[in-house]
């Protein structure tokens, strides 16, 4: 059994994380990491709260554990919290999709936040109440 470096675990996480959400094939042909490994990995980041998805989707496409993370770290921050927090992550409103967006794009986007709250709406609804 091969070990790998913190600083190759490092890279393999910020190459996972977004903005570059790279995906696990891609990253295991490009490091020759076994892909076992690396889904390891991502899941021992997920447990520990790191937003790790699972593709190279934008955020509207991550599943609702990666949203829900997202939800749960920004509920408590402040505007300028949060705006470092996206900042880091790659949630910009008006990227276009673009991992590098330009300088004038605001450097938040605390509505796409927003709509992942909504989107998890079904995934987290309230039981209806019990008739009497």
């Amino acid at each position: 059994m091969r070990g790998y470096s913190e600083a190759v675990k490092a890279d393999v996480r910020r190459r996972m994380s977004p903005p570059q959400r790279q995906s696990v094939a891609r990253i295991s042909e490009e490091l020759g990491i076994h892909v076992i490994t690396l889904y390891k990995w991502r899941k021992t980041w997920r447990l520990q709260g790191e937003v790790v998805p699972a593709s190279e989707k934008e955020p509207e496409g991550w599943s609702a554990a990666d949203k829900f993370t997202v939800v749960l770290v920004t509920a408590g921050l402040n505007a300028t919290e949060l705006s470092a927090y996206c900042r880091e992550r790659g949630l910009f409103p008006d990227a276009g999709g673009r991992s590098n967006p330009t300088e004038d794009s605001s450097p938040c986007n605390p509505e796409l936040i927003q709509s992942l709250s909504y989107s998890l709406a079904p995934a987290v609804a309230e039981p209806s109440p019990v008739a009497p």
